[in-house]
């Protein structure tokens, strides 16, 4: 894997919209794409939400196999020093490891860039295999629901749906990539 975290651009659109409308990936995070120009419409939306200071969000690249699927910082607060992370990997490119790796090179930038304390990292339940892939980080804190429950309750809001809700402390990550 020679793989990295670049900016958005349009032109991934087709191959984003590729990865991101097939049923398994689509599914699992609710998704109506009809076409590329929505993709291309939500690459305007990132980039506006970064230039708010609302978002961090790179497309996951693989220097061989291209776009692999997308990570964000969401809901970036920076007075309560806190984010929601999201990730999405292609269907093709499941069990391979991008996603550990991308959540890794991501929260660098969290913890180290942005000066975040808490990343807020959640599902849905009926969501299994991305609640599997979160309770293999080393450095997570599973099942905070009732020590946040207002962050609990946005993602239930924001995925209309029965949600787990993970924590991912400064202090936690920042150990963990020392060792």
């Amino acid at each position: 894997m020679e793989a990295k975290l670049v900016p958005h651009d349009v032109k991934y659109a087709e191959r984003m919209f590729e990865l991101s409308s097939t049923p398994e990936v689509s599914n699992a995070l609710g998704l109506k794409i009809s076409d590329v120009q929505d993709t291309i419409n939500f690459i305007g939306f990132v980039r506006k939400e970064e230039e708010a200071g609302r978002s961090y969000s790179r497309v996951i690249y693989d220097n061989y196999e291209g776009l692999i699927g997308v990570i964000t910082l969401k809901d970036i607060d920076l007075g309560r020093k806190s984010c929601h992370i999201g990730t999405w990997i292609g269907h093709e490119y499941w069990g391979k490891g991008y996603n550990q790796w991308a959540k890794k090179e991501i929260l660098k930038t969290a913890f180290q860039v942005l000066n975040l304390q808490y990343v807020f990292a959640g599902a849905k339940k009926e969501n299994k295999r991305s609640l599997k892939a979160q309770e293999k980080l080393p450095y997570i804190r599973l099942n905070v629901e009732s020590d946040f429950p207002e962050e609990h309750h946005k993602i239930e809001q924001q995925t209309k749906s029965p949600c787990i809700l993970h924590l991912i402390k400064k202090e936690d990550f920042l150990k963990w990539c020392s060792e």
